[in-house]
C-alpha cells in the first residue's frame, strides 16, 4: 500500500512538472520594414508551436504549448500589426493572435540562443505584393535621357540584429546606418549620381535580400558598411573588402543550381537555355569581372582613406561575405572601425568621422566612375562631352602634384591652373578639381 502511494505522488510530480517549468514569453519586439513586419517573441527557453490564419477580419494565431507570458506584457502593435491580444486555453496551451491592419502572409521559425539574445520565436508578416513595394527602383526618365550611375549603400545588420556592440554599448547597426545616410546625401548631391538605400530604416534584411534589392534596382555598385569587431580591444583602422575566389565560387554554385527559376543574373543573359558547360563558363566570367572591377574600386578607396584615417589594412582584402556575391555588379564591404576598441567607439559616434569617411568613399567611387564610365550613364555622356563637373581628387599622404597629374593623364600645368597654385605644394586633406584630359 506505501509503495502505491509511493508511485502515485510519483506520477502526480511528473504530471505536475511541465507546468511548473512552463516556458515564459518574455516579451516581444517588433520591426517593420517595407516588405514585411517581423514579430520576435523573447522565450525563456524552447517551446512548440502551431500557426494559422483567419479572416473576416484578418488575424495570425499562435498557439504555444506549455508557455505563459510574464508580469507586464502588453505589447503594442506596428505595420502589418495593429495589435497583439493573449489568453490561456483549457488544454494548458498560451494562444496569442495577431490582429491585422492588412492582409498578410506568415512565415514562423525558432531561432537558438545567441550572444545578444535567448531562445525566440521569429514570425514574419509577409505584405501583398511585398515584391513591388520593396522594388523601389530609380525614377523613370523622359525618352533619350540619360541614366544616373546608382549606388546600392547597404547599413549593415538592423532590427532585432544590432550587430556588434561597443564597450560603452553603441550598437553597430546604428552607426552604420549614420555613416550610410551621410554617403546618400553625398551621393544625392553628386552630378551623374544616385543613392538606392538598401534599407531605410531599423529592420531586419537577409544577406541574400540586399543583394536581391541592389539588383532589382538596376544598381551599378554595391556598398555594404559595417563596423569590425576582434576579442583583443587593441585592434584598430578602417578596412576595405572584395569577395574572394573561394566565395565566389561557392556562389556561382548555388546561382547555378537555380538557374531554371533566374531569369536574368547576369547582364540580362538567361541561363536556363545554357547547357551546363556555357553556363558555368558564363558565370565565371562574369564573376572575375565583378571581382576585378571590386578590387580596382576598393584600391581607389584605400587611396582616399589612407591618407586621411587609420586603415587596419593598407590593402584591399579578400573574404567569403555572402552579401558581396552578386555576379553582376562589383561588390565591396567597408569596415568603417573597430567598434570593440574604446577610442574608435568615440570615433564611430562622431558627427565629423562619419562625415569624414563618407566623403571619402564618395571621392574613391567618383574616381573609378569617372575613369570607367558605365555606357548609357549621365557620367558616360559627361565624359565623351568633355565635361567633367565634380570630377575631384582629395590628396592623401604621400601624393605628389606629377603623380596625380599621370593617374588622371593630364599636365601638372593643368592642375595648377584649374586650382589656382602656384607651385607644386599640396597638403593633406586638399581637393583639388581635375580638369579636362588634353
Amino acid at each position: 500500500m506505501r509503495s502505491c502511494r509511493a508511485l502515485l505522488s510519483l506520477l502526480m510530480l511528473l504530471t505536475a512538472f511541465p507546468a511548473a517549468h512552463a516556458t515564459e514569453v518574455e516579451g516581444v519586439r517588433l520591426w517593420d520594414s517595407p516588405e514585411r513586419t517581423r514579430v520576435v517573441f523573447d522565450l525563456s527557453g524552447p517551446a512548440d508551436h502551431r500557426l494559422f490564419s483567419l479572416s473576416e477580419p484578418d488575424r495570425i494565431v499562435i498557439d504555444l504549448s506549455n508557455a505563459r507570458l510574464s508580469d507586464g506584457f502588453s505589447p503594442a502593435g506596428d505595420g502589418v500589426v495593429a495589435g497583439i491580444r493573449s489568453g490561456k486555453r483549457e488544454n494548458g496551451q498560451l494562444r496569442v493572435v495577431l490582429d491585422l491592419a492588412e492582409e498578410a502572409r506568415p512565415r514562423s521559425f525558432l531561432v537558438e540562443p545567441n550572444e545578444q539574445y535567448g531562445h525566440r520565436l521569429v514570425v514574419d508578416l509577409d505584405r501583398k505584393n511585398s515584391r513591388e513595394r520593396a522594388r523601389d527602383t530609380v525614377r523613370e526618365l523622359p525618352n533619350g535621357e540619360s541614366r544616373p550611375v546608382v549606388i546600392a549603400i547597404d547599413a549593415g545588420h538592423g532590427g532585432e540584429d544590432p550587430g556588434a556592440i561597443g564597450p560603452s554599448g553603441t550598437r553597430e547597426k546604428d552607426v552604420v546606418m549614420q555613416i550610410a545616410r551621410r554617403l546618400e546625401r553625398l551621393l544625392d548631391a553628386e552630378p551623374g549620381m544616385e543613392p538606392f538605400m538598401i534599407r531605410t530604416g531599423d529592420y531586419f534584411v537577409s544577406l541574400r535580400d540586399r543583394v536581391q534589392r541592389a539588383r532589382d534596382a538596376e544598381a551599378d555598385l554595391f556598398i555594404s558598411i559595417h563596423a569590425d569587431a576582434f576579442k583583443d580591444p587593441r585592434a584598430r583602422g578602417a578596412s576595405v573588402y572584395t569577395l574572394s575566389q573561394r566565395g565566389a565560387s561557392h556562389e556561382a554554385a548555388q546561382w547555378l543550381a537555380d538557374r531554371e527559376n533566374s531569369a536574368d543574373l547576369i547582364g540580362g543573359v538567361k541561363l536556363s537555355d545554357k547547357d551546363d558547360t556555357v553556363a558555368s563558363v558564363l558565370m565565371d566570367l562574369s564573376q572575375s569581372a565583378s571581382i576585378s572591377a571590386s578590387l580596382d574600386l576598393g584600391d581607389r578607396l584605400i587611396q582616399q582613406m589612407g591618407g586621411n584615417i587609420r586603415l587596419h589594412k593598407r590593402e584591399v582584402m579578400q573574404a567569403g561575405f555572402a552579401v558581396l556575391r552578386a555576379p553582376d555588379m562589383p561588390s565591396i564591404l567597408v569596415e568603417s572601425a573597430f567598434i570593440s576598441n574604446p577610442q574608435e567607439e568615440r570615433l564611430l559616434n562622431q558627427r565629423e568621422y562619419q562625415e569624414n569617411l563618407a566623403r571619402y568613399i564618395l571621392d574613391g567611387i567618383r574616381d573609378y566612375f569617372w575613369e570607367n564610365p558605365v555606357p548609357g550613364t549621365r557620367i558616360a555622356q559627361m565624359v565623351r562631352n568633355g565635361d567633367s563637373p565634380g570630377r575631384e581628387h582629395r590628396i592623401s599622404r604621400g601624393e605628389t602634384l606629377s603623380a596625380i597629374a599621370r593617374k588622371y593623364d593630364v599636365s601638372v600645368n593643368q592642375l595648377r591652373q584649374a586650382n589656382d597654385l602656384n607651385g607644386d605644394r599640396i597638403r593633406v586633406g586638399q581637393v583639388l578639381r581635375i580638369p579636362t584630359s588634353s
